[in-house]
């Protein structure tokens, strides 16, 4: 179980995140919103033991959470590989680091469902398109079947169809494995249709969180009912059914 207690991040003499507490289980989704600037990123950071705390602590089942080996899907996908390098080689590093023997059968059904032709991935990066990367990037951080996932807007280089297609495959195997998953996302939509809770960050501050019924229902702050209201308008809830 992650836990994130009322932990501040400081980034010189800013506060990033201020009091923040968070818990999710095995096998649950959290989705955490919010406009830019928000300190949605500085929250991946700080989970990840890249920007320690100043206040409070973050544990992964009472350890440290480096400790559970979590995987990261990065908001920009070609930046998470080696140019150089073919796509295949990085694509298989977690198993690589965790002396894990390559699953051949589990390759191929997650390069089946990502709609991802498995000689790609004797490209490099600047030989795929982004969202061909961004896809790639998801396939990397689930290979090894990690407890933890954390997701930063994972499908925002994807086309509205296999964004539902992506975002469907996560969850078909999150319901299978039992992976934790954290995902940043400007989309409400996407929250509210795959995330089990939903995390309204504003000013590095949470302002509410609640299950996707609850939050749609009853919006505990202007803010929250103002992202509410702009994702009905936009359509964005309807979409992502």
């Amino acid at each position: 179980m992650l836990r994130v207690d009322h932990v501040t991040v400081r980034r010189g003499k800013q506060v990033a995140l201020s009091d923040i507490s968070i818990v999710l289980a095995p096998g649950h989704t959290l989705a955490v919103v919010g406009e830019s600037g928000a300190g949605k990123s500085t929250l991946i950071a700080a989970i990840l033991g890249l920007l320690p705390p100043s206040r409070g602590a973050i544990s992964w089942a009472g350890s440290p959470v480096r400790a559970c080996r979590p995987a990261l899907v990065m908001q920009e996908p070609r930046a998470a590989f080696n140019p150089v390098l073919p796509l295949r080689r990085s694509v298989l590093e977690p198993l690589r680091a965790r002396k894990q023997p390559m699953p051949e059968a589990r390759l191929q059904r997650l390069c089946a469902g990502l709609e991802l032709p498995e000689d790609l991935l004797d490209r490099r990066p600047g030989e795929v398109s982004i969202g061909q990367a961004q896809r790639v990037g998801i396939l990397r951080a689930l290979i090894a079947a990690p407890p933890l996932v954390l997701f930063d807007e994972p499908l925002s280089a994807l086309d509205a169809v296999t964004q539902k297609h992506t975002a469907r495959l996560i969850s078909d195997l999150q319901r299978e494995e039992g992976f934790a998953a954290l995902i940043v996302t400007h989309d409400l939509g996407y929250a509210v249709a795959h995330a089990d809770e939903i995390a309204v960050l504003k000013s590095g501050r949470i302002e509410d969180t609640a299950a996707p019924q609850r939050f749609l229902a009853a919006p505990r702050t202007a803010y929250c009912q103002r992202l509410r209201d702009a994702a009905i308008a936009l359509g964005a809830l309807e979409a992502a059914a």
